[in-house]
């Protein structure tokens, strides 16, 4: 029996996954499998990457969950270095080209995994790819941040984009002894927060001794005689800068599939069906940050990238190809973050995604505490809900905080993928102690009140 062929595009969480559950799922000699990625490492958590340049956590090995040996030492031929450059989809084979010695050859293939994440967003702004501006994206970027954090001549950094990645950034930089300013077109940092909420992001930042310039448009980073990053423009000032790091999110990287005619969505994500399988063709799929997942509160899909959605979307690709069955149904939205010692969450949906939707809702916002309020080392809480006005099913939750916040956000998640209503949720049987939470925990005390906005 003639062994099948899979090839795999990409060495990070969803190819990687996907690979190595397929290689279980099939007896030694049914499966040869070939893997290509274009960078030096594997299996990584790129959302450690500014943890390590913060000097938080040791790197790049600490983030390697598994290296390229030990992948072939499972039976998997890992390439790294080496860059996909073309899909025959019609001809079931690739082309792959040796960065090192620039070789390129043809391999076919009887299954197909996309797995080409994302690429950080670079506006083509005068001056963008100068030395000094760093995108943060892979551990090979992480790594030459950190190197130039080393070299600079000055300790001022400018982060443009206040997006997840943007903060993240502004701690690691505040960590390394960096005067840091964030620059951000919106009016209020977070985007992936309601306005009012980023508010709070915002006055916590600049008590942490963090610039934050709101409503601004980058025109262009300026340059010295050398060619070194020198400061960044707006169109209302200037700021200096010996670093320039990028935090205005990521795009799906789907060049090759475009050029394929694989089908994409309204974020240039790869669409697939709940199994992983792309659209239309029986033996490719796709996973990670390249696709668009299924939004399950508004009932369409979207981008969101996430390793833990790109670990199971791998896990659903490998199953299935390995013979057995999987699927994965959507997600809600849930993302945790924090700067310095703030914590900030969210799932679900925003008001403008609600409004986007033609939902109807309410929105109440809480104050509340981490713990008991007499009870040492309490913080303050505010948590936003958003539930729908006629079925008060829960829609969305944002919870910005201190030490204890963020992961309360894991409640609502689980709430809005049972479709919950905030009526249900007050009767919740959630723990209980002073050290833990007040006896009204911050989420039900938001959820008695949007019941009783919604019965109003």
């Amino acid at each position: 029996m003639t062994a099948q062929r899979l090839v795999v595009i990409g060495g990070d969480a969803a190819g990687m996954s996907a690979a190595s559950r397929a290689r279980r799922g099939r007896k030694p000699g049914e499966l040869e499998i070939t893997a290509f990625e274009r960078g030096r490492f594997t299996s990584y958590s790129a959302c450690g990457i500014p943890y390590w340049a913060g000097g938080e956590v040791d790197g790049p090995d600490a983030l390697i969950a598994r290296t390229a040996e030990e992948h072939r030492e499972r039976g998997i031929d890992l390439r790294t270095r080496t860059e996909v450059t073309e899909l025959d989809i019609e001809g079931q084979r690739v082309r792959a080209r040796d960065l090192e010695s620039g070789a390129e050859s043809w391999h076919g293939y009887d299954h197909l995994v996309v797995a080409t994440g994302a690429r950080p967003v670079r506006p083509p702004l005068p001056g963008i790819d100068a030395r000094g501006v760093y995108g943060v994206q892979t551990l090979d970027d992480g790594q030459a941040l950190i190197d130039g954090l080393e070299r600079a001549r000055g300790r001022r950094a400018v982060v443009i984009g206040a997006g997840y990645i943007g903060v993240e950034m502004a701690e690691a930089l505040v960590r390394r002894g960096y005067a840091v300013t964030v620059v951000e077109r919106a009016e209020q940092p977070m985007s992936t927060l309601d306005p009012d909420m980023g508010r709070l992001v915002r006055d916590a930042m600049c008590g942490m001794g963090i610039e934050v310039v709101t409503g601004a448009e980058v025109t262009e980073v300026r340059t010295g005689p050398d060619g070194e990053v020198a400061a960044v423009a707006t169109d209302a000032a200037e700021y200096p800068a010996d670093v320039v790091v990028l935090g205005l999110g990521v795009r799906p990287e789907t060049s090759l599939a475009r050029a394929a005619g694989l089908p994409l969505g309204a974020s240039g994500g790869l669409l697939t069906d709940l199994a992983m399988r792309v659209r239309g063709h029986e033996n490719v799929w796709a996973g990670g940050d390249c696709v668009e997942v299924w939004d399950l509160v508004a009932g369409r899909t979207r981008h969101i990238a996430l390793g833990t959605h790109a670990n199971k979307h791998g896990q659903v690709i490998g199953t299935n190809i390995g013979g057995g069955y999987a699927t994965f149904p959507g997600v809600v939205g849930t993302a945790v973050s924090k700067v310095c010692d703030l914590e900030i969450a969210r799932t679900g949906l925003l008001e403008a995604q609600a409004r986007a939707e033609g939902l109807r809702f309410v929105t109440v916002t809480a104050e509340s505490t981490s713990r008991a309020g007499y009870f040492p080392g309490a913080r303050p809480m505010t948590v936003k809900m958003l539930a729908e006005r006629r079925t008060g099913r829960l829609l969305g939750v944002q919870i910005v905080g201190r030490e204890g916040a963020a992961k309360r956000v894991d409640v609502a998640a689980v709430a809005l993928t049972a479709r919950m209503t905030v009526e249900a949720m007050t009767a919740l049987d959630l723990g209980y102690a002073p050290p833990f939470s007040p006896v009204w925990d911050p989420v039900l005390v938001a959820a008695r009140r949007a019941a009783a906005a919604v019965a109003s």
